[in-house]
């Protein structure tokens, strides 16, 4: 069932309502890891996006406020992790504040050019960071692909309405 949209009341735009409008995109979950001064950091993503086949280019948007943003601003390199379903509590661990990320029980190890690369992921890359863009309190990160694998078993999982799901049939 789809809904009529209401042209009389338009809302006008707002944090608020684009906030309320993604809560309806569904999206898959990645964490995006890097290596900083003081060791790996990593944050969940929903902003992941393939840019461009030929160079192998995507994209990924990060708040400059992040804990994370740092050593992402430095960085040559960056991974990206296509999280499975099973990968709940491991989207939610890299989305908290404060979290200790890649503490017990995260597996991970060092990857090429130096990236915290996570174990048990349905795919992940290796990235040389080719720019920043300034959007607002966020920057969107452009990286060409130089390394990874997409091998990982399972499904994917998503997000949508503030939570974490995962595909049915």
């Amino acid at each position: 069932m789809t809904a009529t949209p209401d042209l009389a009341t338009p809302q006008l735009a707002s944090p608020d309502l684009l906030r309320s409008v993604f809560r309806r995109h569904a999206a898959g979950v990645a964490v995006i890891t890097a290596h900083g001064d003081g060791g790996p950091v990593g944050f969940t993503a929903t902003s992941l996006t393939s840019v461009s086949a030929e160079p192998p280019l995507l994209s990924f948007s990060i708040g400059t406020g992040s804990s994370s943003w740092p050593a992402v601003a430095e960085s040559d390199h960056v991974g990206v992790h296509i999280l499975g379903e099973h990968q709940q509590d491991l989207a939610a661990t890299f989305a908290r504040s404060g979290a200790d990320r890649f503490g017990a029980p995260t597996a991970w190890r060092e990857g090429p050019e130096g990236v915290p690369v996570l174990d048990d992921v349905l795919a992940w890359l290796v990235c040389r960071v080719m720019g920043r863009v300034p959007a607002g309190n966020h920057r969107i990160v452009l990286a060409e692909v130089v390394h990874g694998d997409p091998a990982g078993p399972g499904r994917p999982l998503l997000y949508h309405q503030g939570r974490f799901n995962v595909l049915r049939d």
